[in-house]
């Protein structure tokens, strides 16, 4: 099988390359993230490091995971719960921690190779909500026909919601996808956001607020 090894320590992915190679693994090493969402498609199998100098691990696998449902496993020095979690939200077939043993490795790839490839999600790149459009692969939302200017977390908030209509979203998990910290739930940053959606598309009902829940995607009413 060909494998991509996602990982910038130079000492770590020698050990691994040889590990992989002797269990009759083809191994592809990328210590960027750029290289690695370039070298992606052409592989079996993804070995992904979160800490990665050009990019952060999880960004890479959001955006692998639009239009890939290789088999992937994370492996990184990251032991909090918290990115267990965000890991796993984000796309990870499994999460491996380092240190760990070359049996254990070997034996989470065939796990996920038994379990199969997870089909890919079927997302529209335009989702309409009334004489809302959100153009989720140009980010761009028409209200009426006429163009709306938001900031990139206003954007990526409405997006979030967009990619599953119907579907709630806790503020942590939308503190923690789009800023990357759900302990700002504390804050009103969110809030914030949600109020100049509203008043920016003039349609209040768009993101709709559920007490004690979270937020999702409403109506244009």
């Amino acid at each position: 099988m060909r494998v991509l090894l996602v990982e910038d320590d130079d000492r770590l992915a020698a050990a691994l390359t040889t590990a992989l190679s002797r269990h009759g693994h083809e191994v592809v090493r990328a210590a960027l993230a750029v290289d690695a969402l370039r070298l992606a498609g052409g592989v079996g199998f993804v070995l992904l490091d979160l800490t990665l100098p050009d990019m952060d691990g999880l960004d890479v696998l959001r955006r692998l995971r639009r239009s890939s449902a290789v088999p992937l496993i994370v492996v990184t020095a990251r032991v909090e719960e918290r990115e267990v979690l965000r890991g796993l939200r984000s796309g990870a077939d499994d999460y491996l921690v380092k240190p760990f043993r070359t049996a254990e490795l070997m034996a989470r790839m065939e796990a996920v190779l038994r379990r199969g490839t997870r089909p890919l999600p079927v997302r529209d790149e335009v989702v309409t909500v009334g004489d809302v459009r959100i153009d989720l692969d140009a980010r761009q939302v028409h209200v009426a026909g006429a163009q709306i200017t938001l900031t990139r977390r206003e954007f990526d908030v409405l997006a979030l919601l967009a990619r599953s209509p119907g579907v709630v979203r806790s503020r942590e998990e939308i503190l923690d996808e789009v800023w990357g910290d759900p302990l700002l739930s504390a804050s009103r940053s969110l809030d914030v956001h949600v109020a100049g959606l509203r008043a920016k598309t003039g349609r209040p009902g768009l993101v709709e607020t559920l007490r004690g829940t979270g937020y999702r995607l409403g109506s244009t009413a």
